[in-house]
């Protein structure tokens, strides 16, 4: 066999291999750098929505795409004004509008036009509009806001979506070398409770940290990633394929009572790693492809990455694992100690002499966790998950309370509507409940503006490719039922002017948000249980074996996304999605690993109580070891992160990875002792072994004739 080869040229210069290793680092760490983080979760929305085609004309013709609010709070006109020219200087900043682009600043501000003050001015505040040359998430543009937050003094207040985006960006920067080195430590802790050297779990860190680092670097054929990705994929790869170093391990150890050479004993524990891991990891990798099935492409971008993260994860403990182990063998064998697992053995038999009531938990569980999970509060507002004391946040509720926008509506339209059916478009708008003022170059003619007064600069801004811009604020918060519902009204007003009217911008956006990622947790749901069924139908050649594991994890996940309900805690919109999925790709290999050696043993000829002792005897320490390294990976982010977005995905991986291991550990042996009759017949070869084929003359492969004695 190839793999046979392989693991022995492996074994034979494992230094060569591990400078091999060390080397390819070089371009792995290019292509991280050369990755592009984005951290704007709205432009994965489809292409196809609305929302995002008025987006994108927002970026080009009209460059509003990236469009920011500035709140001068008791500052004299000809600072502002002075500040208006500075800002406009600067470098990717395509225009900026202020009152005095249109009447001047020697107006006093009582003799201008009741509906350009009402939007640039309240009490001893007054508003300027700034716009950027390049797209909101660009590194342009993150550049351009960061100048003009240097020409401002402690009394302007930048607000908007890109600035809120620019403060999520740094406080990432600042926090992912903490919460990756804290989920290392944590990692480090748990294995070196639950393993028996204290050099093995450094050793394992090395070899997942090459993973990871090939992972990050390969994703420059992606050519980005979201920020969410960067975040959770790092300590996610370490949690969920720390298993498979551990088993190569475990078999080497096994493999050295029956060589002399380690080296051979290395090559067998390769040839058995390599058959049982690239089944093993095919559940968790198609946790995360049915992840790329969301409409909502922040999924597809999450499934790849991750997916690509256990199948390099699985090559490196073939390919480089080993050669590390030789490499530090004597140091591994030195430094041994004694592990605190417990010993489980009492509790095993205390739960199969009550299987029927531990079965009837089961299933009393089921129908509170489903209800529980389905009614937990969910949010979408982007901004609800950052700290309230950032800049950015701390202005956006500077405009919400001096000039009631709590966000802005961006209206595109054909520029031919005539001007009567403008006025009375223009009225209905402002009449639509939570609408406080509108902008728009024909409200602005309707102050008594000439046309040749107008800036070409304000020109631009509004009209361009033939269309024309209004921009409507509200005073409802986006995600909102009431701005939902006003983003309805508006739409059904402006279709009987132009049929082809768009509304964009953050509130029209997130409430596409909202419907779609909806639609999407059902599908990557279901599409996710037929994935794993379908695998351990395979493998295990039975119908109701992956019934009931899969039952088993669905039970685990239901009580983890349900938690949030008894505890009235709001959680991110994609958490759910990414759990439901993640915890049972990665979680169901705690009850494979059970329900293998239970089938070993009643194969062997054992009862099925004894099997079913046995099993869970085994794969108690394994599944103990597996969850607390998952468990403090993830635990460590959800500590350090102030933004709640990744804190709470990370808290409920945690919090899966602990209620799978415990339902494995308690539920399982009961289901799978009194499930083993039904199992027996609707599997194939449970109870036996597969026959051999025979080879020529009818010896089955893999047998030894039996001589008979004769010539």
């Amino acid at each position: 066999m190839l793999i046979q080869k392989v693991a022995h040229r492996l074994t034979r210069k494992p230094k060569l291999v591990a400078l091999i290793a060390l080397l390819m680092l070089i371009p792995a760490g290019l292509g991280f750098v050369a990755t592009r983080i984005n951290y704007d979760i709205l432009s994965y929305l489809p292409q196809d929505l609305p929302s995002s085609q008025g987006e994108q004309l927002l970026e080009e013709p009209f460059k509003m795409a990236a469009t920011s609010m500035l709140v001068v709070e008791d500052m004299p006109a000809g600072y502002t004004n002075d500040l208006l020219n500075a800002i406009q200087e600067i470098d990717g900043v395509s225009n900026a509008v202020w009152l005095s682009n249109m009447v001047g600043i020697q107006i006093p501000t009582d003799m201008i036009p009741a509906s350009l003050r009402d939007i640039f001015f309240s009490d001893g505040s007054t508003m300027m509009i700034i716009q950027y040359d390049h797209p909101g998430a660009s590194d342009e543009t993150m550049e351009a806001i960061d100048q003009v937050r240097k020409v401002c003094n402690e009394k302007c207040f930048l607000a908007g979506f890109s600035v809120v985006i620019r403060d999520t960006r740094a406080l990432m920067d600042k926090e992912l070398p903490v919460f990756v080195g804290l989920a290392v430590v944590l990692a480090l802790v748990a294995m070196s409770l639950t393993l028996e050297s204290t050099v093995l779990p450094f050793v394992f860190i090395v070899s997942i940290g090459l993973a990871i680092i090939y992972n990050f670097g390969s994703n420059v054929f992606l050519g980005e990633i979201s920020y969410i990705t960067k975040a959770i994929a790092a300590v996610l790869q370490l949690g969920v394929t720390m298993d498979y170093s551990i088993f190569l391990y475990r078999r080497y150890e096994e493999e050295r009572q029956n060589y002399d050479d380690e080296r051979d004993a290395m090559a067998q524990a390769i040839v058995a790693a390599f058959t049982s891991l690239s089944g093993s990891s095919l559940t968790t990798i198609a946790g995360f492809l049915a992840l790329c099935f969301m409409r909502l492409t922040l999924g597809r971008d999450i499934g790849i990455v991750m997916a690509k993260g256990v199948v390099l994860g699985v090559a490196t403990v073939i390919l480089v694992l080993p050669s590390l182990l030789l490499i530090f063998d004597k140091q591994i064998t030195r430094h041994q100690h004694r592990t605190l697992l417990p010993n489980l053995d009492r509790a095993n038999s205390f739960i199969i002499r009550h299987s029927r009531a531990f079965l009837v938990l089961f299933l009393a569980l089921f129908l509170p966790a489903f209800y529980a999970q389905d009614h937990a509060p969910i949010y979408y507002k982007l901004d609800e998950s950052l700290p309230r004391d950032l800049d950015s946040i701390v202005s956006n509720e500077k405009l919400k309370d001096d000039f009631d926008m709590a966000t802005s509506h961006f209206i595109i339209l054909r520029d031919d509507i005539t001007s009567t059916d403008m006025n009375e478009l223009e009225s209905a708008v402002k009449d639509v409940k939570g609408v406080t003022s509108v902008l728009s170059y024909h409200s602005m003619l309707g102050t008594g503006i000439p046309d040749f007064f107008i800036p070409s600069a304000l020109k631009d801004m509004l009209k361009q490719g033939g269309y024309q811009l209004m921009m409507v604020n509200s005073s409802y918060e986006t995600a909102s039922d009431q701005v939902a519902n006003q983003l309805v009204e508006l739409n059904a007003i402006l279709k009987q002017y132009d049929p082809d009217a768009m509304i964009t911008g953050e509130a029209a956006m997130t409430n596409d948000l909202i419907e779609t990622s909806a639609v999407d947790f059902q599908v990557t749901n279901y599409i996710s249980i037929a994935a794993i069924f379908l695998i351990i139908a395979l493998t295990f050649q039975s119908v109701s074996v992956p019934l009931v594991l899969v039952a088993t994890i669905e039970l685990a996940i239901f009580i983890n996304q349900g938690i949030p309900y008894f505890t009235d805690t709001s959680t991110p919109f994609i958490a759910p999605t990414i759990i439901s999925c993640v915890q049972l790709g990665a979680t169901v290999d705690y009850a494979i690993l059970m329900t293998t050696r239970f089938r070993e043993e009643i194969r062997i000829g054992r009862s099925r109580r004894e099997a079913i002792r046995i099993a869970a005897d085994s794969a108690d320490a394994s599944i103990i070891t597996s969850a607390l390294v998952l468990f403090c990976a993830t635990l460590g982010v959800s500590f350090v992160s102030e933004i709640d977005l990744i804190g709470a995905i990370c808290v409920m991986l945690a919090r899966g990875s602990i209620i799978s291991a415990v339902i494995s550990i308690f539920v399982m042996p009961a289901t799978l002792y009194l499930c083993e009759p039904v199992f027996a017949k609707t599997s194939r070869y449970w109870r036996h072994v597969k026959p051999q084929k025979a080879i020529g003359g009818g010896t089955p492969e893999g047998q030894t004739p039996v001589s008979t004695g004769k010539k």
